[in-house]
């Protein structure tokens, strides 16, 4: 894969064996935007869920008055008003109704939800004109189309930008970009049709307006099967099912109290773990574990290895057959009448009120070796199916780990991880419930009894410390922002 701009400049980032072109972005570049929409008056936001605030103020911010950002609501949408908080306002021409704004925008970003994409998709096309760009944050209405034989028009562009982060990190990092030039949240990039040849540059350009400071390319359909394998796995279902699955073991194998139940499993992946892995990469936890530690950390990780790569291969079937796809459209259908409770009730996620509250005392949660080993192995599991489905290693380290551990887990560590279950997009919140169970249950049946009994085959771990993603990472960590998002 490769592609040409004539706006942005592209380099070369050498990963592993391959070569992945790429734009590296910064404020600096601003100035070129208007070269990069060039042909485009207005461009549209549609809907105001996890990304759309976030895109929409960046957007609006990067460009100033060289390109129109609207709003595009449902009439009577329960966000209106919190758009109209963000500055878009009826009055000031940069608020209408839905499909009126996307007659009239040249750029159109759908970032509505996975359901209203399946609902609406017919009525988004028609409203579209001749020559507009369609822009997407996510590959799911690829695969639906792909799912009930249609396809995209082929009279406009359709290219996709995915920030590799949730829409408030988007933002965050944005504004802290505002003193620190380059501080934002990477993302992938795609061209699916090119109509007017000036594609590219507007996926581009929307990528640097967005604050990314690297942007990767992939392909449409690429960018949904590992975005949606991965949220079901480590980047939210995995690291859910994982830490109630080793809390309960803390608790009733090992003896410890509640609180330090919860600090050795859940502080302990969303605190040290996350932050070492962020700089230094899943290496960087083996080596700073004592000699004693490591023999744990192998043996974990060769337990919980098994487990990752089988549930992880279940979940890339699942999507890329269309079942997942198919799965969520159905449940949004049953949610008027049965909506999705929360999980912050149960016990383990009162018990992290407290923890958290009591940081300052507590001092930084404990590097566990046996949870590191954990956490790593069904990580680097999914690394693993990726690589073997033939996705860019850009892709699979942000998919697997980056977005994890420098967007994801921040958010958790500072609200808890049953906040963010219950917080995230709807796709993403039924992929949570419906699979993280299994990995609770299936650490819980196979690998640990396997740590128990002294039966685990060694063999994955033999394979980690060669492994082709510890220079992955250690590449990608030099296109990390300077700063760590901070989390309101």
């Amino acid at each position: 894969m490769d592609f040409e701009t004539t706006v942005f400049d592209k380099e070369y980032a050498t990963l592993g064996e391959r070569r992945e072109a790429i734009v590296r972005g910064g404020r600096h570049l601003f100035d070129r935007l208007p070269a990069a929409f060039e042909g485009v008056r207005q461009i549209g936001v549609i809907g105001w869920g996890s990304q759309a605030p976030a895109q929409a103020q960046n957007l609006r911010d990067s460009l100033g008055d060289a390109v129109k950002v609207v709003v595009g609501l449902r009439n009577g949408s329960r966000s209106l008003d919190a758009a109209r908080a963000a500055g878009f306002t009826e009055q000031n021409g940069t608020l209408g109704e839905m499909f009126e704004v996307i007659a009239a925008s040249d750029m159109v970003l759908l970032l509505i939800s996975d359901a209203a994409f399946a609902e609406h998709y017919k009525e988004i096309f028609a409203a579209l004109r001749p020559g507009t760009t369609l822009g997407l944050s996510h590959g799911f209405l690829l695969g639906h189309l792909t799912d009930v034989g249609e396809s995209f028009p082929e009279d406009i562009d359709v290219v996709a930008v995915c920030p590799k982060g949730m829409g408030p990190s988007v933002r965050a990092l944005y504004v802290q970009g505002a003193t620190v030039n380059g501080a934002g949240i990477n993302a992938s990039f795609a061209v699916e049709q090119d109509v007017t040849g000036r594609a590219v540059d507007r996926a581009l350009g929307w990528s640097v307006a967005l604050g990314a400071p690297f942007t990767f390319q992939t392909t449409l359909r690429s960018e949904y099967l590992s975005d949606l394998c991965g949220e079901r796995a480590m980047l939210l279902a995995g690291v859910h099912g994982l830490v109630e699955s080793l809390y309960r073991r803390y608790r009733d194998r090992d003896g410890m109290s509640e609180h330090d139940a919860f600090r050795h499993s859940v502080e302990s992946v969303t605190g040290p773990i996350s932050r070492i892995i962020s700089t230094d990469g899943l290496i960087g936890v083996y080596q700073r574990l004592g000699e004693q530690e490591k023999g744990v950390f192998a043996n974990a990780y060769s337990a919980a290895y098994p487990v990752g790569l089988e549930l992880t291969a279940e979940i890339y079937d699942e999507v890329s057959s269309g079942n997942e796809i198919r799965s969520v459209i159905l449940a949004g259908k049953r949610l008027g009448r049965f909506p999705m409770g929360k999980i912050d009730q149960a016990d383990m996620w009162r018990v992290g009120q407290g923890v958290r509250a009591l940081r300052e005392t507590d001092g930084e949660a404990p590097l566990d070796p046996f949870t590191a080993g954990v956490f790593c192995g069904i990580m680097m599991a999914q690394v693993d199916l990726l690589l073997e489905q033939g996705h860019p290693y850009s892709e699979i380290a942000n998919e697997s780990v980056i977005e994890a551990v420098d967007s994801l887990n921040p958010y958790m560590h500072a609200r808890g991880v049953a906040h963010m279950v219950d917080n995230c997009s709807t796709t993403a919140r039924l992929g949570a419930r419906k699979w993280a169970p299994r990995f609770d249950y299936l650490l819980t049946q196979k690998a640990f009894p396997a740590m128990d009994d002294k039966t685990v085959d060694p063999a994955p771990f033999a394979a980690f410390e060669g492994h082709v993603i510890h220079q992955v990472l250690a590449v990608c960590a030099q296109m990390r922002p300077s700063v760590d998002i901070f989390v309101e």
